[in-house]
């Protein structure tokens, strides 16, 4: 097993890519490291550790609740402690597009995630992900703060290829497609809303949303005029659960869907995600807001209904619906 170092990141070279197996990614190679070779591990979990961990010694291993798709175990060590996701029904595809992701937020130097180390693949099957463990705080905080390391991140991020990311990953546990494209409505039209209503026709044989779904897609221009867009690094999946403060009561954002967007789609699940009135007074201060801001809230909220309604059934259908019956109305198609 051949081990690619992407910064500070470790791949397995025989990962299957989920976008293409020759990605361009945005860290450089180390060139002073040669490609290292290694037979399967019994634990690679805990050879790591001990040995680009730079420990000598597991202290205790502790399993963390929450996760409702990976199980999450922190080790604490003489070399401090981390924090572990394992999967034992994916491949490392999935942990791939999160390191991607959580490096790209990290090497920002605005709000605080934990920085990625390794990926890879457990000898029974499945996959892993290594990475710092922050020692978190009170789950609600200063939401000035948030709002403004938020908008630092999405105003110094952002991308010359368009909007997309490097890798397709996952929203939740479905497939979200980042293909490279480079005008907005096009890729949201096509790659959230597009693709999460062929899964809902596919999914339940729901004619109704695909076909009323569609239409919206295809006439999304009035609701952007005048309005300046540029690929901004998201999250891209920011509720409740994904965001807390370390013991500093520094805001922490977690577990993301990272790709380069409109910086208002960040606030798509805003539904479960509790931002208020000092949220986003703090974002619009570094990025202000734009004209129509309010009639495109909705639009973004969508595709995350979408995705709950293709996840989790039909509790979320008529959410979606409503949200393309009103704009349907308002467009006037």
């Amino acid at each position: 097993m051949a081990v690619i170092h992407l910064g500070s990141i470790s791949f397995s070279s025989s990962m299957p890519s989920i976008s293409s197996p020759s990605l361009k990614h945005p860290f450089n190679f180390n060139k002073n490291k040669p490609l290292i070779v290694a037979a399967m591990s019994d634990d690679p979990v805990r050879e790591w550790i001990l040995s680009e961990g730079k420990a000598t010694q597991i202290k205790g291993i502790s399993p963390i609740g929450g996760g409702c798709i990976n199980r999450a175990t922190r080790y604490d060590t003489d070399a401090g402690s981390f924090f572990v996701k394992t999967n034992r029904s994916i491949r490392p595809s999935m942990f791939e597009g999160e390191a991607l992701g959580l490096n790209a937020m990290y090497e920002t130097g605005s709000i605080r995630v934990p920085k990625p180390y390794k990926v890879g693949s457990l000898p029974t099957g499945g996959s892993y992900i290594i990475m710092e463990f922050i020692e978190f705080g009170a789950s609600r905080g200063n939401q000035s703060a948030l709002g403004r390391k938020l908008a630092e991140m999405h105003k110094v991020a952002k991308s010359e290829k368009g909007f997309g990311f490097h890798v397709d990953n996952t929203i939740g546990s479905t497939p979200q497609i980042n293909t490279w494209m480079s005008d907005w409505v096009e890729f949201f039209a096509e790659h959230r809303l597009g693709y999460q209503l062929k899964m809902a026709r596919e999914q339940y044989g729901d004619p109704t949303i695909y076909e009323r779904g569609q239409r919206l897609a295809r006439n999304l221009g009035p609701l952007f005029k005048n309005v300046v867009i540029e690929p901004c690094l998201l999250h891209g999946d920011l509720w409740s659960g994904n965001m807390t403060y370390d013991k500093n009561g520094e805001p922490v954002i977690l577990d993301p869907a990272c790709y380069y967007g409109h910086n208002e789609a960040e606030f798509g699940m805003s539904w479960c995600a509790g931002f208020g009135g000092d949220f986003y007074k703090a974002y619009f201060e570094v990025m202000p807001e734009q004209p129509g801001f309010e009639e495109r809230r909705d639009l973004y909220m969508l595709y995350h209904y979408l995705n709950h309604y293709n996840l989790f059934g039909s509790g979320y259908r008529s959410s979606a619906m409503s949200i393309i019956d009103d704009y349907l109305r308002m467009l006037n198609v």
